[in-house]
């Protein structure tokens, strides 16, 4: 291993700024200058020769001083390490602090050429600024701490109330398929007992007939003998027999009829039959042009089976996801619309404060808003005075001809129209224009309701199913 060379303290000095070296490169000619101070000398001189002695040096890039630079470097390490606080190049106390580079340096630094340019203040006044910055960034990383915290906790809700929300989703599935499964055991028996019935009834007919012409061979069979028995007599005895034996052949017993129909209907018992049940089954299943969104859902609100109906509830121990509405008692739809028209009808029933219309996909959801369409909400609402508003800026109170109880939503995101209809006269309540930019939800909100138990749902009325053969 080669052995480095020592250097004293004054061979660390730069012969052109007397300070220690700063990325020494050494010359043809042996001397050492720092680089930033041979490329100034070489610039302001307009040549190439060595500031000490004036010999030429090469056109190319003269190297670093490796071992001179490691020397350098060991040196300010020790004068750190004998004072933190003196100036690793200058051996001057660190008073000064430069705002550009972020560090504390010594008097002759400043006015030196790395420094003599930027903005410095003292350490002590540094030091309270650069405290308060400093106390700044910990409070916003103590805020984000404790947001992250909170959102920990919410996750870690979300994940449990996911194995909950799975198990009231299995259950809902498992009666519905129940109610389907009943459906078709029940269908699937009555037809059976039909079947039956059909064969009990046609066995007993055959029955009946096979009885019937079993004593017409029976009866026959005798005549038979006995005309046998007659032929076999002699003259006298047959001549005087023959008579009553005529007119036992001439009996009354008709030909076996053809039975028709007998057998089994095998096309009304077969035929279609999935067709059949299906189109049964229209009686029972239920179709609605809206569902409702459980997600976006106040806490205080329950959807009833089928997601076509909301009623107020006591409070639920559900997360606080994005989607979910708290700051009204509200639930959006399930679906959201951006183009084409739609309608739904709402029956309100014997509610007393409700909201119903539409909303876009960017409304607050968390924070208290005012229904307007400034405010994404297109809705009319009834409260507890027996007024009927739209919510228009200002909103405005409307007059209807008959009790509203069924009302239907009719959006068109095309032409950009709301309109509310009373069912009950077929009446125009209220029309909103608007030029719709997002998605559009259904929207429904309940008002608040002392005995919870006695609230009175909003539901989405069924269409009737009709089925088309082409």
């Amino acid at each position: 291993m080669l052995a480095t060379k020592s250097f004293s303290d004054l061979d660390l000095l730069c012969p052109q700024c007397s300070d220690i070296y700063c990325l020494p490169v050494i010359l043809i000619c042996g001397h050492n200058v720092c680089r930033v101070c041979l490329y100034k000398f070489w610039e302001v001189r307009r040549c190439r020769n060595c500031p000490v002695c004036g010999t030429e040096s090469s056109s190319g890039m003269p190297p670093i001083n490796l071992d001179l630079q490691s020397a350098v470097k060991g040196f300010q390490e020790r004068i750190v390490a004998e004072d933190p606080e003196k100036c690793s190049l200058h051996h001057e106390k660190l008073k000064i602090f430069c705002s550009k580079d972020e560090e504390p340096i010594c008097l002759v630094c400043q006015i030196s050429q790395q420094h003599k340019i930027h903005k410095c203040c003292p350490v002590e006044e540094a030091s309270l600024i650069k405290k308060a910055e400093m106390a700044d960034l910990l409070d916003g990383l103590k805020r984000k701490v404790k947001i992250m915290t909170k959102t920990l906790l919410q996750w870690e809700e979300t994940k449990t109330y996911l194995k909950t929300q799975s198990s009231q989703i299995e259950t809902a599935i498992k009666e519905e398929f129940k109610k389907l499964h009943q459906f078709l055991f029940d269908e699937e028996n009555s037809r059976l007992r039909v079947l039956k019935q059909e064969e009990e009834t046609k066995t007993q007919i055959m029955s009946h007939k096979i009885k019937t012409i079993e004593e017409h061979i029976k009866y026959l069979s005798s005549t038979i003998s006995d005309m046998d028995k007659v032929l076999l007599e002699k003259d006298l005895p047959f001549l005087k027999a023959y008579k009553e034996t005529k007119k036992k052949t001439k009996s009354s017993i008709p030909e076996p009829e053809c039975v028709r129909n007998i057998l089994l209907n095998s096309s009304k018992h077969l035929g279609l039959l999935d067709y059949e049940v299906w189109h049964k089954m229209m009686n029972i299943v239920k179709y609605t042009p809206v569902i409702l969104d459980p997600n976006t859902a106040h806490a205080n609100l329950k959807l009833l089976q089928g997601l076509t109906g909301v009623r107020y509830s006591n409070k639920l121990c559900l997360p606080d996801n994005p989607e979910r509405c708290t700051s009204r008692m509200c639930v959006l739809g399930a679906n959201g619309f951006t183009s084409g028209k739609h309608s739904w009808t709402v029956d309100v029933g014997q509610g007393k404060d409700w909201y119903i219309g539409v909303a876009r996909d960017s409304i607050k959801r968390k924070s208290t808003v005012f229904y307007s369409p400034a405010d994404g909400f297109w809705v009319i609402g009834y409260c507890s005075k027996d007024s009927v508003w739209a919510q228009t800026s200002p909103r405005a109170r409307v007059s209807v001809r008959k009790n509203l109880e069924k009302i239907t939503v009719e959006l068109d995101c095309d032409k950009g129209k709301v309109v509310f209809i009373n069912d009950a006269d077929s009446s125009v309540i209220h029309t909103f224009k608007e030029k719709f930019s997002e998605t559009i939800f259904p929207y429904i909100s309940v008002g608040l309701c002392d005995n919870w138990k006695n609230a009175s749902p909003l539901k989405i009325c069924p269409l009737t199913l009709k089925v088309n053969k082409e």
